[in-house]
């Protein structure tokens, strides 16, 4: 039963509101403010003791009221909420995402999160998309932040269900605003050349400098804030193999790597890093200087455009774009150059793989050709070529079995071990080669006189064939019955 009062120091004031004490239907007490009037502060205590019953009894949802009472409350609370969450991602990322869901919102005249729709949202993207604001990967990325803020609603069942999910997204291979392009090995020689040979400083970083920064980039593929977090503890030079370790507060995916180093580079090293404190930074403000700058006139320095129709050679492209395509064009698998990128999809590895015309012809030049040295006339042939341990077999449209090419010198491998030493042939005891049958579809026979794809043969018993031993092509129905023959000497204890 609810109990109503005042509070000691308002029980003279008639004006002073009642106080309601109830128990939920967990059993806890609750305290609730009622009215100055006492008749409506007992019917607000009945009526919060006979819904806490109905919750107790499972007629009525407590987390669909509690869903209800935030779709009530103001969208910046949640928004505030939401920031905090992304507070283990890069500060750039807590930045970028706040910043495309809080436009979103304030465009859209969102107020609370049952104001959230998908197409008011698509809407406002589109009219942007159509006076040129935005590229399609910059719509894509509008459209994943505020789908993450829906997904983060229902994880934390403030939302039964994302309003946000599906919307579609744009093709960016049509709309590609930063086109990069990977550099040759003879191109990247010459940019760590000119750098050296400068003489002069740019971004606040001189020539020898400059070209470390390029060689510890195309090397490691690191990406730009990754190289300006390095300290001569990054790196053990004493280990086998020669590692490379990058924090998980400096990687772009928050995750602790070790990446195996270069033997050149190891050389390299062991001079750069000497006379340097162990948390030394290497390259001081690398993060926050103009790198695609330093690229840019370090090229045109050897005559090298910046950018052509392949597209542009910042540092990001110079560096890990180059490195990732290189690492494929020495042999290395695409799954193998996944992992050193750190990639978590081989999808995103192929993004940064540039296989132009040479590369190309390069690997069709590699493609084998050993096959048509074993056909008197290929074109005779409808079905395909294979090789097998005996030499080139075709496989025939028409009969949908392998034969043997008719050449000569190539030894059939059942006589010759390439599937079996001793072929085993079973024929009846005193019959000559021409009494051997073998298995068909016609009804068996027990009469030797009549032709017949079948024969039941009393007394049977096993001939063994050597290696060296032939069956006669002109036996009666060898070639009809699918036996693979060559002309050659029968085997012991056959007539011809």
């Amino acid at each position: 039963m609810a109990s109503i009062y005042k509070r000691g120091r308002d029980k003279k004031n008639r004006h002073a509101v009642y106080w309601i004490e109830y128990n939920d239907h967990v059993g806890r007490r609750r305290v609730k403010k009622g009215f100055s009037d006492k008749a409506l502060s007992e019917q607000l205590g009945a009526k919060l003791e006979h819904e806490a019953m109905l919750r107790k009894s499972g007629m009525i949802d407590a987390a669909e009221e509690k869903r209800a009472a935030h779709g009530k409350s103001k969208i910046e609370i949640h928004l505030n909420t939401f920031e905090q969450t992304l507070k283990k991602n890069t500060p750039k990322h807590v930045t970028l995402t706040m910043s495309r869901v809080r436009r979103v919102v304030e465009e859209t005249g969102f107020e609370t999160i049952r104001d959230l729709n998908a197409e008011a949202v698509q809407t406002f993207l589109r009219e942007l998309l159509d006076e040129g604001e935005l590229g399609h990967r910059t719509y894509n990325h509008y459209l994943q932040a505020v789908e993450a803020f829906g997904n983060w609603l229902v994880a934390t069942h403030k939302l039964t269900a994302n309003p946000l999910v599906g919307m579609e997204h744009l093709n960016t291979e049509v709309d590609i605003r930063h086109k990069r392009r990977a550099l040759r090995g003879e191109e990247f020689a010459k940019l760590v050349q000119s750098a050296r040979e400068s003489g002069v400083e740019i971004q606040c970083f001189d020539g020898e400098t400059r070209a470390r920064i390029y060689i510890l980039s195309y090397m490691t593929g690191l990406r730009r804030k990754e190289l300006g977090s390095l300290t001569p503890r990054s790196f053990c030079l004493e280990s086998m193999p020669p590692t490379l370790t990058l924090e998980a507060a400096c990687s772009k995916h928050r995750r602790k790597d070790v990446l195996p180093l270069h033997p050149d580079l190891v050389v390299m090293l062991r001079d750069w890093l000497q006379g340097m404190a162990a948390d030394e930074i290497l390259f001081p403000k690398l993060a926050n200087r103009r790198t695609w700058l330093m690229v840019k006139l370090d090229l045109e320095r050897v005559g090298i455009p910046y950018e052509n129709e392949e597209g542009i050679a910042d540092f990001h492209a110079a560096g890990r774009h180059t490195h990732i395509t290189e690492l494929l064009r020495s042999g290395v698998s695409l799954v193998q150059a996944k992992e050193l990128a750190r990639h978590s999809d081989v999808k995103m590895t192929m993004r940064y793989t540039h296989v132009g015309i040479e590369d190309q012809a390069t690997a069709v030049a590699r493609l084998p050709w050993q096959y048509s040295s074993g056909l008197k006339n290929p074109t005779q042939y409808i079905g395909s070529i294979s090789r097998g341990p005996n030499g080139p077999t075709v496989s025939s449209g028409d009969s949908g079995h392998s034969e043997e090419v008719d050449d000569p010198e190539t030894p059939n491998p059942r006589w010759d071990g390439g599937y079996d030493a001793t072929c085993l042939v079973m024929a009846a005891s005193g019959m000559n080669a021409a009494s051997m049958e073998a298995a068909g579809i016609e009804p068996a026979s027990r009469d030797v006189s009549v032709p017949a794809s079948t024969r039941v043969v009393p007394d049977l018993v096993l001939v063994a064939l050597t290696p060296g031993d032939r069956i006669r092509r002109d036996q009666p129905g060898a070639k009809s019955r699918g036996v693979r023959a060559r002309h050659g000497t029968p085997p012991a204890g056959f007539s011809d």
